[in-house]
Parts: C-alpha cells; sequence; structure tokens
C-alpha cells in the first residue's frame, strides 16, 4: 500500500514537472496573454484591455520600428510596463516632450531601444528612463484580445510623426 502511495505520488510529481517545463517554454518562447494596465498607452491600449503577447520576434531580432512591446521596467525589474518602440539602435529619436520649445534629439546606441508610450502626455517612457536594452524585451503585442468590439489587429502610432527617418 505504501509502495502504491509513493508510486502514485512520484508519477504525479513526474507529470507536474514535465507539464511546468511545457508551459514555461510555451511562455517564454511563443508567448501569452497579458493584461495591461495604466494610461500610457491609450488611446491603442485602454486600461484593463487583454492583448496576446508573442515571444519570437524578440528571439529573432524582428522587433520593428512602430511595434509595441512589452518590456521588463528599467525601474522595477520586478514590473512589465507596455511600449511602442520609437527607434532602433543607430536610430536618431527626439528626446525631448512634445510641450518642449526647442526639439533635442539623440542617437540610439547599439543593442538598446527607444521606447515612448502613446499619450505622450502621461507616460513614464525612454524620455524619463533613457534608452532601454534589447534583452529587457519580453515579447511583441499584435492582437487585442478583450474587449472583444476592439478585437483585432494593433492600430497605427498616434504619434507617427515622432518617427524620425534622418
Amino acid at each position: 500500500m505504501l509502495r502504491n502511495a509513493l508510486g502514485k505520488t512520484f508519477r504525479f510529481l513526474g507529470y507536474t514537472v514535465q507539464y511546468g517545463c511545457i508551459a514555461h517554454c510555451a511562455f517564454e518562447y511563443l508567448g501569452g496573454i497579458v493584461v495591461c494596465s495604466g494610461p500610457s498607452m491609450e488611446p491603442t491600449i485602454q486600461n484593463s484591455d487583454i492583448v496576446f503577447s508573442e515571444s519570437l520576434s524578440r528571439h529573432f531580432y524582428c522587433i520593428r520600428k512602430g511595434d509595441i512591446v512589452i518590456v521588463k521596467s528599467p525601474n522595477d525589474p520586478k514590473s512589465n510596463i507596455c511600449k511602442r518602440v520609437i527607434g532602433l539602435e543607430g536610430d536618431k529619436v527626439c528626446t525631448s516632450n512634445p510641450s518642449d520649445f526647442l526639439r533635442s534629439h539623440s542617437y540610439v546606441p547599439k543593442g538598446h531601444v527607444w521606447l515612448e508610450g502613446d499619450n505622450l502626455k502621461n507616460s513614464t517612457d525612454s524620455r524619463y528612463y533613457g534608452p532601454v536594452p534589447y534583452g529587457l524585451i519580453r515579447g511583441r503585442i499584435w492582437l487585442k484580445i478583450w474587449p472583444l468590439n476592439d478585437f483585432g489587429f494593433l492600430r497605427a502610432s498616434p504619434n507617427g510623426h515622432r518617427f524620425l527617418d534622418d
């Protein structure tokens, strides 16, 4: 009887480890569902919207300007942030706020990206903490799942004028 109970326990633990590894690999390398919070990406993504984030793009270095990404926060590594990629390494970006009279520009260093929220007046982003290392990117958001009336691919940036092609 004890042998039977131990056998079932070890079998259960074995399945738990196997399925845990499969789940980890799926979320780490394929993607997952994310609930977004905060006003920084409005109007594109509202507070409590549910989106699908895929992780393959970051592994294959396929992140492009205009993509919305999930990133480990440079200020708080325990939390993730959702921002739009404005510049890739070597790109010239506008580092000033939209309300500033004088515009300042800088180049994104190698291995980094420049991130900004779509709601420029209410977003803590690269204008505050600078370029973000590419390694902090967790995934690329490409599909809004909830609310259902807004289901579909994400729209273009309302701040397209911030993309510099110099």
